[in-house]
């Protein structure tokens, strides 16, 4: 991959079409558009890899992928924890590119580098109806939880989101069924700026993800808060040790007992990681109790370890020169800006601030 030089800004479908054209349609021959973010978590785990990254790395040879550093929007929940917010940032940023995102293919960089979206985000403010964001069942919710979440910032989460997407007008954006409604809501934000002013941003569409959500080492979603992740970076006896240490079937106690791998925790993570082969022989030994526990797992602990082999290789070249990780960015950036600021003066002449 060459970093040397910034790639030349990719061709925008939405804004290359035609007069007349209508908003969400893309030019015959031009590679649709997909915007996605994540929040800076540090280093991610195999659940960020197969609900996202995994994603992202197919769809980067089809679309013309915008993938953004979404750290205004970690702040929308975690505005008083700042301490680290960098180095979450970049050590992200590096199993992305270890998951084989390339920034020759896609458009990496930095939310808070970009000025533009908030002032996109501060522009759609003033047409959009604060009911619409009132009504979003993630806020309702976690404000009920937690009222130190009742700020300004957290209310206007999906509209800094749309701001997000629709500065690039983005076709699509890959997203959880959880998400689903923030995409809903950038198409109504979007449909009402249209009918306004101007048709100048296209309604995007959701792309969902055909891979549930991965199961953690004790059965609930995979996540650091649970403390039950494997890490893309985890070495291999970390690996096995975190394996071997699962729960598996409360009933099958002994180990000529019989078990069922529908109540298994380990039977999820097989049915990601082995093939039908595999799992054919893992159900029937556990149900006949011809094979153990740890006989079950050691399939499942061989495929883990040669998915990270290749993250691990190249994770570490990159943590050998971070100048190269930061100059990714740096590039990924500009070339984001270059879009972002096109869209801002069609959206600022649409509404007639063009002075």
């Amino acid at each position: 991959m060459n970093t040397t030089t910034p790639p030349s800004t990719p061709q925008d479908p939405a804004v290359a079409q035609p007069a007349g054209t209508v908003p969400g349609t893309v030019t015959p021959g031009a590679r649709p558009r997909v915007l996605s973010g994540m929040r800076p978590t540090g280093a991610l785990h195999l659940g960020h890899y197969h609900g996202a990254l995994k994603s992202w790395v197919q769809l980067q040879s089809t679309h013309d992928c915008f993938f953004f550093v979404a750290d205004w929007h970690a702040l929308t929940t975690h505005y008083e924890h700042r301490e680290g917010l960098e180095q979450s940032v970049y050590d992200m940023v590096v199993d992305w590119l270890a998951a084989g995102v390339d920034p020759e293919k896609a458009t990496l960089f930095i939310q808070s580098r970009m000025p533009e979206h908030a002032e996109l985000f501060t522009l759609l403010a003033m047409s959009t109806p604060s009911s619409w964001l009132e009504r979003m069942p993630s806020y309702k919710d976690a404000v009920a939880e937690n009222r130190e979440l009742a700020t300004f910032g957290f209310l206007g989460y999906p509209l800094l989101q749309a701001a997000d997407i629709l500065i690039y007008k983005a076709a699509f954006v890959p997203v959880g069924e959880d998400q689903a409604p923030h995409v809903e809501v950038t198409r109504e934000v979007a449909r009402r700026f249209n009918h306004l002013y101007a048709p100048l941003l296209p309604e995007p569409q959701a792309l969902l993800s055909d891979t549930a959500r991965l199961p953690g080492l004790d059965g609930r979603k995979m996540s650091k808060t649970y403390g039950n992740a494997i890490a893309m970076r985890d070495a291999p006896e970390v690996v096995e040790q975190k394996i071997r240490q699962m729960p598996t079937d409360p009933q099958r106690v002994r180990r000529h007992d019989a078990g069922e791998p529908m109540r298994c925790p380990v039977w999820p993570l097989h049915q990601v990681y082995t093939d039908e082969a595999t799992r054919q022989w893992a159900a029937d030994g556990c149900r006949s109790a011809g094979i153990g526990c740890l006989d079950c797992k050691q399939p499942l602990i061989d495929a883990i370890q040669r998915e990270q082999a290749p993250w691990r290789a190249r994770a570490e070249e990159l943590l050998a020169d971070p100048k190269k990780v930061h100059w990714i960015v740096e590039v990924g950036t500009e070339r984001a800006r270059a879009v972002a600021r096109k869209t801002l003066r069609e959206v600022r002449s649409a509404i007639g601030l063009a002075y």
